[in-house]
């Protein structure tokens, strides 16, 4: 909800448990007043009253206390905005005005033909933020930057950072250190998300995994972009973040053009990082992921199991074995198209190799949903290899520089998805997939990194970053309206491209490529700091692990991890006992029981997996999921109970697993025996009230 100060000067915005608001002075200068617990409008006029801080030499008033810093005038801190025009650079707005529609409130600011709107939705008590920047005038203007916002934060001592930062196959570790004075960037060069940091960033004073304020920003992008957390020498703290690594331009906006930032959302929390985290994750069911009320299907990928090696038999009899054990979507992974046969040729041609499937897809399809499951397919269409017809004929449809060597990554080079021929051949081609197939699901994947990343004979190349990801929005948003039945799963390498921008357009994610149950543990520890069980794919795969590692482990510790996200399968059946795909057939039964609860419910932290030890909760209308694990036993100790969080003390909870009854007060203070032991092991827990 939107209050507007009588004056029309002061905006609060309120939610459930917080509030947000702002002042325009009496010189135009947009001021921060508020983001924390709920205040009144009166509350907030009240710190409008106050005066800026004093004067010092060499120090702007106006720095860490503005809503939206732009680049020129008495400012030194990192612009949000910076616009380059024939006569001259920077900023000198006047307000024009305000309005609102709905929940959403927008602030209207205008210089000499440039026109700005400062976005702002409160959904839930997530602020979601945004700015348009548009050319109303004659001349040319260059876009430099256009941060989605700037976060300013309370006056306090000894603030903490945390990030996710990691690699490929060790993604989504979660990092907390003290900040410092100056300024801590991360980001992404890479033309997508990246596996190096995820967009969100947390700060706190003091706070553990349920007490404590929690600050977090999440940015809703999925090409190259920039957070910068700086500590002013006044001990301020602004947090400011959009697309765009560098200052080098997003676009070059003509008369009558415009530019629209991504979503810059951020979250007040009083309930610790666990508090944080669930709110995140009941803002993307409510407002990001597509069909959130829809539970994520039981998948079995055939990528680990065969890598390029596949043909229609082969993965019809992985399928019989998939549908044996109670999966509910095959996936044929890469090697289906094309001359596939390895990762040297094929990209970009987007047809069924006809020595592997003489009679086209189909026929595959319709054996996969006789044996009752749906049908999914792999596909990488933003790539193409040299060795490709789509290559030989349109050479010219790669990001290259003139004159440059075009760099290779696993043998493949990246469509510029900005040209209309290019996002028109590619609709074509998916479009003529899953309108010939009976296609319920799409894996979407991109393998390298943008690198010479040039547009020859476009006059502002730079653009390129900015459009190839909007063009791959709209080929997204129009496969998903041409067939809404199909489901998009989003991965980059494993975890590349998770964002709120691709969650908005996808069903699920790939977390990482490294399948290994024990490390993803920390992986899945990380990510629902941000995004819910609910996108978080896990797959089962074989032991020892062939990925990575070599780590032997028990079908049981293998299962137990996956089942924390969304499950899936992804080792080679065929191989498999009679007896481990029994046990299988109970792992995926008691998965189907429980994913409600997994998948919907509200998820709690128990014991981090830093330690020998470490479990997560999951609850949802008076239904308890505890899944555990224990990595190794040392000295023959038990393992200490989890405290449970959540509960009612006041009622009663019956374990299923042991009959046991206790109360909630018992299970919130004494906690929940795990009956873990050795090196390895884990557990499923379920408890309902009664």
């Amino acid at each position: 909800m939107v209050h507007i100060a009588d004056d029309g000067r002061t905006w609060l915005l309120s939610g459930p448990t917080s509030s947000y608001a702002l002042h325009l002075t009496g010189a135009d200068e947009l001021l921060h007043l508020h983001w924390g617990p709920p205040i009144t409008l009166a509350d907030a006029g009240a710190l409008a009253a106050a005066p800026l801080s004093g004067h010092r030499p060499f120090e702007s008033p106006l720095d860490g206390g503005e809503e939206y810093p732009v680049e020129g005038g008495p400012r030194f801190v990192r612009p949000a905005l910076s616009v380059r025009t024939d006569e001259r650079r920077g900023t000198e707005w006047g307000f024009e005005g305000y309005d609102t529609e709905g929940d959403e409130l927008r602030l209207r600011f205008a210089d000499d033909g440039l026109a700005i709107s400062l976005h702002y939705r409160m959904r839930g008590d997530v602020v979601e933020r945004w700015v348009g920047v548009a050319n109303d005038g004659h001349g040319r203007v260059e876009l430099l930057r256009a941060d989605a916002a700037t976060w300013t934060l309370p006056d306090r001592e000894g603030w903490r950072l945390s990030q996710l930062h990691g690699r490929w196959a060790a993604e989504s570790r979660l990092a907390t250190a003290p900040l410092t004075y100056g300024e801590k960037t991360i980001g992404s060069r890479r033309g997508h998300t990246g596996h190096q940091h995820l967009p969100w960033v947390a700060l706190d004073t003091d706070a553990t995994e349920e007490r404590g304020e929690v600050y977090g920003c999440a940015l809703g992008w999925s090409g190259s972009w920039r957070i910068a957390v700086a500590q002013l020498p006044d001990a301020r703290v602004q947090i400011t973040g959009g697309a765009g690594y560098d200052d080098s331009g997003l676009l070059l906006l003509a008369p009558g053009e415009s530019y629209t930032s991504p979503v810059f959302a951020g979250l007040w929390s009083d309930g610790g990082f666990g508090g944080a985290s669930r709110a995140w994750h009941a803002y993307q069911r409510a407002h990001v992921i597509p069909g959130a009320e829809r539970d994520r299907p039981v998948l079995f990928n055939s990528w680990e199991a065969t890598h390029f090696d596949i043909s229609e038999e082969q993965q019809a009899a992985l399928a019989r074995r998939a549908a044996e054990i109670g999966v509910e979507l095959f996936v044929v992974d890469d090697g289906w198209f094309g001359a596939r046969t390895g990762d040297r040729a094929g990209l970009g041609d987007w047809t069924p190799n006809p020595d592997r499937f003489p009679h086209g897809l189909k026929p595959l399809a319709d054996r996969v949903r006789g044996l009752g499951m749906r049908f999914g397919i792999w596909v990488e269409p933003e790539m193409v290899n040299p060795d490709s017809d789509l290559y030989r004929a349109h050479p010219d449809w790669v990001q290259h520089q003139p004159g440059r060597k075009r760099t290779e990554f696993r043998n493949q080079l990246v469509l510029n998805l900005a040209r209309p021929d290019v996002r028109e051949y590619l609709w074509e081609r998916l479009d003529a997939l899953l309108s010939s197939t009976p296609v319920d699901y799409v894996k979407w994947d991109f393998n390298r990194s943008f690198t010479d990343a040039g547009w020859p004979g476009e006059p502002y190349p730079q653009r390129l970053w900015t459009d190839h990801v909007h063009a791959l929005y709209a080929l997204l948003d129009r496969l998903r309206a041409a067939y809404p039945e199909v489901a998009f799963e989003s991965c980059s390498g494993g975890g590349g491209r998770i964002d709120l921008g691709i969650m908005s357009r996808t069903d699920q994610v790939w977390t990482s490529d490294n399948t290994d149950p024990l490390d993803r543990l920390a992986i899945q520890h990380g990510l629902t700091q941000i995004h819910p069980a609910r996108v978080m794919a896990a797959w089962v795969t074989d032991s020892p692990n062939t990925q990575l590692n070599g780590r032997v482990s028990s079908l049981r510790f293998r299962f137990v991890s996956a089942m924390a996200g969304v499950l899936g399968v992804g080792g080679d059946l065929t191989r498999w006992s009679a007896e481990e795909l029994a046990e299988a057939r109970r792992w995926v039964e008691l998965y189907k029981e429980i994913r409600p609860v997994v998948q919907r419910g509200e998820l709690y932290r128990l014991r981090p997996p830093a330690g020998g030890s470490s479990a997560v909760q999951y609850a949802l209308d008076g239904e308890v999921v505890v899944l555990a694990w224990l990595q190794a036993q040392s000295y023959g100790e038990p393992v200490p109970a989890v405290r449970l969080r959540g509960l009612d003390p006041t009622a009663s909870y019956e374990c299923r697993e042991t009959g046991e009854v206790l109360s909630g007060s018992v299970l919130l203070h004494h906690g929940l025996r795990t009956g873990l032991k050795g090196d390895l092991d884990a557990t499923v827990l379920r408890l309902r009230r009664i």
